[in-house]
């Protein structure tokens, strides 16, 4: 038989027919992976968002929000060239950015004007966390709520990088994340994209600093977030009324005091 023999062939069909079978498999876990992980975020968000409020660098995955709530998005770009610059959602549907602004910052953001912010998977693509999280607290009203979804490192492509410590936070809110933008970049071609050869990792990092391409800057476990929040409740009194560790994530609800230092409760 012309290109091997019929036992041969129908070998090869059945590799190929395990190999498909598995790839669906794959795909189907995927997807019962994303819906849980949806799931949750919304349970908790019907649970606490109420009133008007912004959500920071939504992309294509905004928060589903109850009817109670109504949600504006910032970004640090406008769309057109949010997808020049992530070429990998150019066939995704991205939401309509109503406020262009440095995500670290809100400078356009008033002062105790928002009854929510939510920042999803947002927190480790900030060069400066800290400065991100009192800026986070400086515009929500008093009693208003933070919803901050944080990947769990052990269970990302993060794994292998080292936690973000409470030490590195404050060296990079003196510097304002410059002394460790290269080695985080460094890290992240290394741990992450997995480029070995030397020079390769230098043209990589070289692209990424020169595009500002947003990356994970940080990597956290729970405990290493739960105590960058303790540091930050010291300067900003809140309560963290829920924590929920979904999937491969961490949620944190936190809910700012009032004008006298009290929480929600």
């Amino acid at each position: 038989m012309k290109g091997g023999t019929l036992e041969q062939t129908t070998l090869v069909e059945g590799v190929n027919l395990v190999s498909a079978l598995a790839a669906i498999r794959l795909k189907i876990a995927k997807i019962r992976r994303l819906h849980g992980l949806r799931s949750m975020r919304r349970r908790v968000a019907y649970r606490y968002l109420r009133g008007t409020g912004i959500e920071i660098g939504a992309l294509h995955n905004p928060l589903k929000v109850p009817s109670s709530a109504r949600v504006r998005y910032v970004d640090r770009m406008k769309v057109d060239d949010l997808r020049r610059h992530y070429p990998e959602l150019r066939r995704e549907k991205l939401v309509h950015v109503d406020i262009v602004d440095d995500g670290e910052l809100l400078a356009t953001v008033p002062d105790a004007s928002q009854d929510f912010i939510i920042a999803n998977h947002f927190i480790e693509h900030c060069e400066n966390p800290l400065l991100a999280l009192d800026s986070m607290l400086r515009v929500l009203r008093p009693l208003g709520i933070l919803y901050l979804a944080v990947p769990d490192k052990r269970f990302t492509f993060d794994a292998e990088r080292p936690a973000t410590t409470i030490e590195h936070l404050l060296a990079d809110f003196a510097s304002g994340g410059e002394g460790s933008r290269k080695a985080h970049y460094e890290e992240w071609v290394r741990h992450v994209s997995k480029i070995e050869d030397e020079a390769a990792c230098v043209k990589e990092v070289e692209k990424l600093m020169a595009m500002e391409y947003s990356i994970h800057f940080h990597s956290w476990t729970q405990r290493e977030m739960l105590e960058m929040l303790l540091m930050v409740q010291q300067r900003h009194p809140f309560d963290i009324e829920t924590f929920v560790f979904n999937i491969e994530e961490n949620i944190f609800i936190i809910r700012k005091s009032d004008g006298d230092g009290q929480g929600g409760r």
